[in-house]
């Protein structure tokens, strides 16, 4: 089954947590590098996601981002229980 944006955007909003480089959310969110960059671009761009240059870009969840995976989760639990 097709996963939806919003199911994209909390994937990798959750890896990136406590930090993930591109190759790691490629990986864990079952993404390839063409289809992830459109993701990280508007997570960043709307401050939910900052990048920072060390060794490697290595991409984190900002307090914003963390508080919309949590809703995000929540909204999830409560829609589609078992």
């Amino acid at each position: 089954m097709k996963r939806s944006r919003h199911e994209i955007f909390s994937k990798i909003l959750k890896i990136c947590i406590n930090g993930a480089s591109k190759t790691r959310i490629v990986y864990q969110a079952n993404l390839n590098f063409r289809t992830v960059n459109p993701y990280l671009q508007t997570l960043i761009k709307n401050n939910l996601l900052e990048a920072s240059q060390e060794d490697h870009v290595l991409y984190k969840t900002t307090k914003e981002g963390v508080d919309l995976q949590e809703t995000i989760s929540q909204v999830n639990d409560v829609l589609f229980q078992n």
